[in-house]
């Protein structure tokens, strides 16, 4: 997010009163620039470089500043808040567990934990059998990549070697970092794992209306000729949902051909779920739009409506390859996090929001490519499914234009809408599963007002 830096210093802006925005001070708001300067000094600058707010409070769709100003939330926090900001219903199970009281029962079991166990694996399905919890996604992905490896190691593999995509991106730490293709991020780690193999990612303008399937086969060509045998030297497939950072997906044959892969080699195959799961993209998980059944999936994000829980989901015969004790986290399945998860899964099933998503998802997704008509010196795609979105942007070249897409970003927030700023060409949109349909539309008239906006400046 290096590209552009945004002002501090608040700026005069037109006021905005609307049922669902409200913007009645200079943006950034009076305070913000004190109170990210005292941030700066104390804590790690990595945690910085998003747009300049400072959250005092957020509800359902909506967030708040100490000055009272609103904006609808197209973030979700990072994809978190699935049944909305501050849900009633997590709230209650988060003070009924406060006041019970039982905070933390490490490995020990309790009943909320069994109760929330047994929940989320009904709400999986088949093929889930267990689930392993943890707190954050890069712990969640960083068991399957044991998992995947343990069950080389039983299968009897000559080598333990994992396939992933290009531009995935699977967390911060070690072999989530090993998993994920940015090498800059990467080189911190001082040496790459030999048996960790990336191919390309089928992007639509890559394929260019090629053959999805000779893709991979042309990407697994190339591993072979490097001399990797894919039945012997790999045990698993490693594929993020969609490309997080334009919530790109891949081709649905695409996918299957790689089912058909492990299915015909022994190899196990694994999603990462962090921003695709619950309901986000219309589907309980994102991996089912691709009519395949995954081994393993790593969930988190809006597993817990806003508590750090995280897991990981499979058949008890991978789930159980690790001994007792081989696989534990300190904060696992603790009581505050199993009752939030457990009531994110009833708020799911209760008010139908996985079926409300994909219904909205199509409202927002009309309106996307409304403004990609309206704009196509500036839009050049309009990528995802369900309420995950991205509008990716370009210069009168062609070129990808990161500089225009983060004064867009920038703009929408001094008009009462709040975006993901992803330091590059691409907008991320991804508003809580409970978002108004009005007020989705009302977002999507402000976000092409910043674009003619800042198009005209």
């Amino acid at each position: 997010m290096a590209g552009y830096a945004f002002s501090r210093t608040p700026v005069t802006v037109p006021l905005v009163s609307t049922g669902h925005r409200s913007i009645q001070t200079p943006i950034p708001a009076p305070g913000t620039k004190e109170i990210l300067d005292r941030l700066d000094a104390v804590e790690s600058r990595s945690m910085h470089g998003q747009l300049p707010l400072v959250w005092d409070r957020a509800v359902d769709f909506n967030v708040f500043d100490k000055a009272g100003n609103k904006w609808i939330d197209f973030t979700s926090t990072i994809f978190v808040a699935n049944v909305g900001h501050s849900n009633p219903r997590v709230v209650s199970a988060l003070k009924a567990e406060l006041d019970h009281p039982l905070f933390s029962c490490y490995a020990y079991g309790s009943e909320v934990r069994a109760s929330y166990h047994e929940k989320l694996v009904s709400f999986a399905g088949s093929p889930f059998e267990k689930a392993f919890l943890l707190s954050a996604g890069t712990e969640a992905t960083e068991a399957v990549l044991k998992l995947m490896r343990m069950y080389g190691q039983v299968k009897g593999k000559r080598r333990r070697g994992i396939v992933c995509i290009e531009g995935n991106w699977h967390g911060r730490t070690l072999g989530a970092q090993m998993m994920s293709s940015n090498l800059a991020q990467r080189d911190w780690i001082g040496y790459q794992d030999q048996d960790i193999h990336h191919i390309p990612f089928p992007y639509p303008w890559v394929l260019d209306g090629n053959s999805p399937e000779d893709f991979l086969a042309e990407s697994l060509s190339r591993l072979s000729e490097k001399g990797v045998d894919v039945s012997q030297d790999i045990c698993g497939f490693m594929l993020e949902t969609f490309q997080g950072w334009g919530a790109v997906f891949y081709p649905n044959a695409y996918v299957q051909a790689i089912e058909r892969v492990c299915k015909e080699n022994g190899i196990l195959l694994a999603f990462d779920e962090m921003q695709a799961g619950f309901g986000r993209t219309g589907k309980a998980f994102g991996f089912q739009h691709y009519e395949v059944t995954p081994d393993l999936i790593a969930c988190g994000k809006g597993m817990g409506g806003g508590v750090p829980l995280s897991g990981v989901l499979g058949r008890a015969e991978i789930m159980d390859l690790p001994e007792i004790g081989n696989m534990s986290s300190t904060h696992s399945a603790n009581p505050l996090v199993c009752a939030a998860g457990l009531a994110v899964l009833e708020e799911l099933e209760d008010r139908k929001l996985i079926e409300e998503t994909s219904r909205k998802g199509a409202i927002l997704f009309d309106g996307l490519h409304r403004l990609k008509e309206q704009f196509p010196e500036h839009v050049s795609w309009i990528l995802g499914r369900g309420l995950i979105a991205s509008v990716l942007f370009h210069s009168p070249s062609g070129e990808p234009d990161a500089l225009f897409t983060s004064r867009v970003a920038e703009r929408c927030m001094q008009k009462g809408l709040l975006v993901v700023h992803t330091g590059r060409e691409s907008i991320k949109i991804g508003p809580p599963l409970t978002i108004s349909d009005d007020a989705l539309l009302e977002a999507i008239d402000v976000l092409g007002e910043a674009i003619t906006e800042v198009d005209a400046a």
